[in-house]
């Protein structure tokens, strides 16, 4: 895992005066559930996790990573696009996986029972410019991005926190792993 960023495309997401902004390399996908596994140590119940990039990025991927650490490794964590939700006993709090690529609309969010997640449950969320301003404010964004110039299996993922609290766990994390996989 390499955290040159300077290597590393721009994100259209603007980083805020409150936010922190982690960006890494991942050469393989089992770098991207690496991570996602670093990152289930320091989520809880109303935590959202929002996951932006292309389709076949390592969303699911990361998602997947996310929920072995958090409850059962041996769990199957299949996409939930077409259940849209799947909800996983984790054992800190349960982590309900979105995927919102089917959504017609973001008030739709609400009939999945997306305020139960946010108050007892991790919510780990692809697709999540399908909410617009449903999208809560404080949270966590997991930018993954192709890098074919660097080899077939290369992410890019831009890890921004958002808000005091997330930004110190993202700053958390680039200190204890920002330097190798």
């Amino acid at each position: 895992m390499s955290t040159n960023a300077t290597d590393i495309p721009p994100c259209p997401h603007a980083v805020g005066a409150d936010d922190a902004e982690w960006r890494l390399t991942l050469a393989e996908a089992a770098e991207t559930e690496a991570l996602a596994a670093r990152l289930a140590e320091l989520v809880g119940a109303g935590d959202v996790v929002a996951l932006w990039g292309d389709l076949g990025v390592g969303k699911t991927a990361f998602a997947r990573g996310l929920i072995h650490a958090a409850g059962d490794p041996a769990e199957e964590v299949p996409s939930p696009t077409f259940t849209l939700v799947q909800i996983y006993e984790g054992a800190a709090a349960p982590v309900w996986h979105f995927d919102l690529y089917r959504l017609t609309g973001p008030e739709e969010i609400w009939e999945l029972g997306f305020d139960d997640a946010l108050e007892e449950a991790v919510s780990l969320i692809e697709w999540p410019e399908r909410l617009g301003r449903q999208l809560p404010l404080r949270r966590l964004d997991v930018e993954l991005t192709f890098a074919p110039e660097r080899g077939a299996t290369v992410r890019c993922a831009r890890l921004i926190g958002r808000g005091p609290d997330w930004a110190r766990r993202v700053a958390r994390l680039e200190a204890e792993h920002g330097g190798g996989a």
